[in-house]
């Protein structure tokens, strides 16, 4: 099996509430969903990338310390769950999973995958909001949070309080269909590329959140605050 693969990278986690965590990232290449503050549109590109074997990926993944002991992967982008990635992105959770690894898929919102999502240890489900310009609906949230929420995390990118009261908007939605199922909703403030730390941004998403009762986690991208918006992994 050959993946296009755009990067494999150890880092800790920098968002969400595994926020901290070391773990290896593997990042597909190529991606149709066109957020307009995408921060990797380096991935977009089908014909970008590099194309690996199982072997390279396993050598790769070795290389990057990956063992028993060091075994959470996450599976991001570009999109993962695009059509043209299916294939191979069962074959490769499936590999990871025979080497004993605990794995997270970054799903864009867009697309729900029950095979994928069943064979995973974890579910992070984007809800979109007006300034990505990308549209995830609402009955994606709800699919996701009847049947996954023991394993998920749902985040949105918040920029504005147009953005906010959009997510909070779509929150009551989902508890009034689904008043009984706890799960995290995580806003993550934006980090504009080649922007200062957006102090006042957070600090107001913070107060938005606490005076319509907290039902959100807003958790900054702690990869960004500590090695600047323009750093790349790769």
């Amino acid at each position: 099996m050959l993946y296009r693969l755009n990067s494999i990278y150890s880092a800790t986690e920098g968002e969400g509430i595994h926020i901290g965590s070391p773990q290896t990232f593997i990042r597909f290449q190529g991606c149709k969903v066109g957020c307009y503050n995408c921060d990797s549109k380096d991935t977009w590109s089908f014909r970008g990338g590099k194309m690996y074997t199982t072997e390279m990926v396993l050598e790769e993944l070795a290389q990057q310390g990956f063992s028993s002991r060091k075994r959470r992967i996450s599976i991001t982008g570009g999109d993962p769950l695009d059509p043209e990635h299916r294939e191979s992105l069962l074959e490769l959770i499936g590999v990871l999973k025979k080497h004993g690894a605990w794995v997270n898929i970054e799903a864009a919102g867009n697309v729900i995958d029950h095979e994928v999502f069943d064979l995973v240890d974890f579910i992070s489900f984007d809800f979109k909001t007006p300034s990505t310009k990308v549209l995830t609906p609402v009955e994606h949230i709800k699919e996701v949070v009847v049947k996954y929420s023991y394993k998920l995390q749902v985040k949105s990118v918040v920029f504005d309080n147009n953005d906010f009261e959009f997510v909070n908007g779509a929150k009551d939605q989902v508890y009034e269909a689904l008043p009984d199922i706890d799960f995290p909703w995580i806003l993550t403030p934006v980090f504009n590329y080649g922007e200062d730390f957006p102090k006042q941004r957070v600090h107001d998403i913070a107060l938005w959140n606490e005076s319509r009762g907290s039902h959100f986690r807003v958790i900054s991208q702690q990869h960004k605050w500590i090695h600047g918006p323009n750093k790349k992994f790769i």
